[in-house]
């Protein structure tokens, strides 16, 4: 019997394209809890290497991706510190797909519609390897968090509350 080929997503092929090197990892999709946290229980994995993808628009800098520990909350103060902006807010979650071309529950920030200033906190340095959604429900990245943001271009700071 053949093998089954896994689906690629667009950050896969991205991140592939740049010779940077990851794993995938899948999981059940429970549509009544698509937090970070289940998905680190679901993948046995500690909430503190499971990052989680947030976007929000800055007052004066546009459009603003963080990506913080799963069971951590957002700092919008520390944020507006990190992206040298006066005010930080949330994008409302209708703005999420049509921004991003990405779900809730499945937002990566490789391969969005637009590349934004990007901010990791800083505690994914503390890791060789940390998890993030691969840019689809069910699908997660394993990779080094230096190699990511170095692509990126994204900045380390404290995000967290």
């Amino acid at each position: 019997m053949a093998k089954q080929k896994e689906e690629k997503t667009n950050a896969m092929r991205i991140l592939e394209a740049a010779g940077i090197p990851f794993e995938t990892l899948s999981y059940p999709v429970d549509e009544s809890d698509l937090s970070g946290v289940h998905i680190a229980k679901e993948l046995n994995l500690p909430a503190e290497q499971v990052f989680k993808t947030l976007v929000a628009k800055g007052s004066k800098n546009g459009y603003l991706v963080f990506v913080i520990p799963v069971a951590e909350e957002l700092d919008l103060k520390k944020c507006a510190i990190a992206a040298g902006d006066k005010r930080v807010e949330m994008i409302p979650m209708k703005d999420l797909l049509p921004l991003t071309g990405y779900l809730r529950g499945g937002c990566s920030p490789v391969g969005m519609k637009k590349p934004f200033p990007t901010y990791f906190d800083e505690t994914a340095t503390l890791f060789d390897r940390i998890y993030l959604s691969a840019g689809q429900r069910g699908k997660q990245f394993c990779l080094d968090p230096m190699a990511l943001c170095a692509f990126l271009g994204a900045e380390f700071g404290d995000l967290t509350m």
